[in-house]
């Protein structure tokens, strides 16, 4: 009886063992890579056209949208250092993906927002006067909490993604093979985001270009955590 015991319990023993060495491997690959896709088309799809909407849309002076999306820019370039210290030092990369893309779904839904409610923008500038309506306090603080949002969470996952990708894999030359994939599929977002997205804002509505991107956001988070279970979780 016990030895049937012992058996059944280092048969479970080893199922737990190869079910844990399973973890990993080209299984996450389609999980990574769609994930990828759709938060950089996601990213660039605000991004690039930001300072054409904070011109016609909040009336801000041309050199002040040059600067705000400056610091954009400035933030979504140092906010990947800081998590990945947090990411190698306390949570590990997959939470904080997680987090970061849910953060940008976050920012992008309610920079959406601005564009499709009346009530969250300015008053557009009448056809050939150069006195606009500044926006409210209430307003701009809705859009750059919109736009805080996206960027940390584009920061936050910039560069993860690349790490937590290459960790499923054992081999050097898989890794190396997913790099590959990681900055074609980031071009490939970034070019239709210049394209199909950007057209979108300029020539059908900004609603519509920035639903797009939430649809793509979201379509990702929802991917990444769909693939939660075969991923290999690195220990801080």
């Amino acid at each position: 009886m016990s030895e049937s015991v012992s058996g059944d319990a280092e048969a479970s023993v080893s199922a737990a063992s190869s079910t844990k060495r399973r973890r990993g491997g080209w299984i996450t690959f389609p999980f990574m890579i769609a994930t990828l896709l759709g938060l950089t088309i996601a990213a660039w799809g605000w991004l690039l056209n930001l300072i054409v909407y904070l011109i016609e849309e909040f009336n801000v002076k041309s050199i002040a949208a040059a600067q705000i999306s400056n610091i954009v820019s400035g933030c979504i370039c140092m906010v990947p250092a800081i998590v990945a210290v947090s990411a190698d030092s306390f949570f590990g990369t997959i939470p904080v993906i997680s987090v970061s893309a849910f953060i940008s779904l976050m920012g992008v839904v309610l920079l959406t927002l601005t564009a499709s409610l009346d009530s969250l923008r300015p008053k557009p500038c009448e056809t050939g006067s150069i006195l606009c309506e500044s926006p409210s306090n209430i307003q701009l603080g809705v859009l750059y909490t919109a736009i805080t949002l996206a960027s940390i969470g584009t920061g936050g996952t910039r560069f993860t993604l690349a790490t937590a990708g290459a960790n499923q894999y054992e081999k050097t030359k898989d890794q190396g093979s997913f790099f590959n994939w990681f900055f074609f599929t980031t071009y490939l977002g970034g070019a239709i985001s210049a394209t199909a997205i950007v057209y979108s804002e300029d020539n059908i509505s900004w609603t519509f270009g920035f639903a797009l991107s939430s649809a793509a956001n979201l379509l990702s988070f929802v991917v990444f955590i769909s693939g939660r279970r075969f991923y290999k979780h690195d220990k801080p």
